[in-house]
């Protein structure tokens, strides 16, 4: 079974992409300074998300130089949309191996990956990995009000799928 985090890191997921509905390229790559673009703001979710659960987790990466392209500190890039929506899937494709058997036991345990020893529990992570999607979808949403984007998502979406679960 799914555990219940991942669940929810999926939903945070979904409404992200939401958010993102019908976004052109061009308007992806713009600066509303002093906030990165758009399509920065995905490769930066996917960089997360490959350093946690590909590198961490399973010792792979799946694009090297990413983390010098959107990584936290890194100088402000305008990559494309297509290609980092692309990263995005390739990375999160990649990082659901290694969630699709999480435990509850493994979420207090720190992941090790050679010299590399996560600063956070598991859980943590996790846990940090959602609210960091869900600080962007603001961010994203806001820059999308800002350029006069229409029709817009208004509030969170259909729960359906990320209803309340215990342990």
């Amino acid at each position: 079974m799914i555990h219940p985090l991942v669940t929810q890191l999926r939903f945070a997921r979904s409404e992200f992409v939401r958010c993102l509905e019908g976004l052109s390229d061009d308007d992806a790559q713009k600066r509303l300074l002093p906030m990165n673009s758009i399509s920065w703001m995905i490769g930066h979710l996917a960089n997360q998300e490959q350093f946690y659960w590909a590198f961490l987790g399973q010792g792979k990466v799946v694009y090297p130089g990413l983390n010098e392209m959107v990584g936290y500190g890194r100088p402000a890039s305008t990559p494309s949309l297509p290609e980092m929506w692309q990263t995005w899937r390739d990375i999160t494709a990649i990082a659901d191996e290694f969630l699709n058997v999480l435990t509850t036991e493994q979420l207090t345990a720190h992941l090790v990956q050679g010299e590399t020893t996560a600063r956070e529990t598991t859980g943590t992570m996790l846990l940090r990995n959602i609210y960091h999607y869900w600080f962007h979808t603001g961010e994203a949403h806001a820059v999308r009000q800002q350029f006069g984007h229409p029709d817009l998502p208004q509030f969170v979406g259909g729960m359906s799928s990320a209803v309340y679960q215990p342990e």
